[in-house]
């Protein structure tokens, strides 16, 4: 049973889990056990989101120092709009509205690759760049939009099974199915070499290239899709509504223990930290807590979990 339980402690993952367990159990010491099922159920509804953009940037992460996706955010909150605009409220629109969001997210993904293969220019600034325009266009495009989403569009966003969110159940799928692309295919082995070398990946035949931008248009279509559903969810399309996934997105990365030395990741640890996430935030509004000092203790305890458990750091 020793030999188990270390084995267990070992995992990278099982700390995210940990530091969430015990953020539910301070939030719901200060209730005094009122309301602590359904404070679950309300971070499993609002992790999934964080989850989808978390596992985008855990792809890109992977592929090794300096890579990351900062346009997220603004893709997320385009691909909302152009969503909505596209159902109109109608359900029949559902299907090729959620399309338009995919192929919106796969576009910004394209457009962000090839900003960094044709100039030539670090990742972290390429998609920097490309969100400030993708923010212009969003302004533009989206600001003051107030289309509703289909009613059943956004009823199956927030539909629940025995108190556990069917998107929940749905993105826990997807994860699975993430972790078997990312160990057990051809794709997901090339993009863990190229994060562990990428010259060596090169010399064994992989094409980086190729790799590289799937990556990033599989980032960019997760986006798309995250932005689909947060704005069924919440009702409506909004500039800002990726807004607070920039920072998420890679916290729940690092914290959920993938390397950001790249070559090494961890799926079920996505997870884990969101609820984390989420949890932490949902105590700090239970204590009554400002929105300053939130943000403050947010931050202060994220650079203390990845401290902890973030990971190895880049080799010089």
């Amino acid at each position: 049973m020793t030999s188990a339980v270390r084995k267990l402690l070992a995992k990278p993952w099982i700390w995210s889990y940990g530091g969430a367990f015990l953020v539910w159990l301070a939030a719901i010491f200060f209730t005094r056990g009122y309301g602590g099922g359904g404070m679950i159920t309300a971070a499993l509804s609002l992790a999934v989101f964080t989850v989808v953009v978390g596992i985008a940037q855990m792809f890109v992460i992977t592929l090794g120092p300096g890579n990351v996706d900062l346009s997220l955010p603004a893709n997320i909150g385009l691909a909302s709009a152009v969503a909505m605009t596209v159902m109109s409220g109608d359900d029949d629109l559902v299907a090729i509205g959620l399309f338009a969001a995919l192929a919106c997210g796969l576009a910004i993904g394209t457009i962000n690759y090839l900003l960094i293969w044709a100039l030539r220019i670090p990742p972290i600034i390429a998609t920097l760049s490309a969100s400030f325009v993708i923010q212009s266009i969003d302004i533009s495009y989206g600001r003051g939009l107030q289309i509703k989403p289909p009613p059943g569009f956004a009823d199956f966003t927030n539909i629940q099974i025995v108190g556990i969110p069917l998107l929940a159940i749905l993105t826990a799928l997807f994860t699975i199915g993430a972790g078997i692309g990312l160990h057990r295919t051809l794709y997901g082995r090339s993009v863990l070499a190229i994060g562990q070398n990428m010259r060596a990946a090169r010399l064994a035949g992989i094409k980086v290239g190729l790799v590289r931008f799937a990556t990033y248009a599989l980032s960019g279509t997760l986006g798309g899709l995250d932005g689909a559903l947060l704005a069924g969810y919440f009702r409506g399309a909004n500039v800002d509504i990726g807004n607070e996934y920039l920072l998420a997105s890679i916290a729940v990365v690092v914290i959920g223990g993938t390397s950001v030395a790249g070559g090494k990741a961890n799926v079920p640890g996505i997870w884990g930290a969101s609820l984390f996430l989420v949890l932490l935030l949902t105590m700090l509004n239970t204590f009554g807590v400002s929105a300053g000092v939130r943000l403050l203790l947010t931050g202060l305890i994220i650079v203390g979990v990845i401290t902890a458990a973030g990971g190895e750091k880049a080799l010089d």
